[in-house]
């Protein structure tokens, strides 16, 4: 993965595409889950994991010195919370 992660540009816009696709993928299996389990149809707060999944990745990627793509992914993050919360809300 070390070689993977050498190869990866260190940019902002990098880790702002990680950051969005990553949750967006595990919330669409959330999502699925929840229409398929009738026990879990009220489980919205299982969103959230798909948006804390970031905070793993953030913290990779700052370990192997690639801040400006972690700070992607916390823009990232921030995003993700505002539209979980707007969902919420609205």
């Amino acid at each position: 993965m070390n070689k993977y992660l050498a190869k990866l540009k260190n940019s902002v816009w990098i880790g702002l595409g990680i950051g969005l696709f990553s949750p967006a993928v595990l919330c669409a299996i959330v999502w699925f889950i929840i229409n398929k389990v009738t026990y879990l149809s009220k489980a919205d707060l299982l969103y959230i994991g798909g948006i804390a999944f970031n905070a793993y990745l953030m913290q990779y990627f700052f370990k192997y010195n690639k801040e400006n793509t972690g700070r992607g992914i916390l823009a990232a993050t921030f995003v993700c919370a505002f539209v979980f919360f707007a969902y919420k809300v609205f």
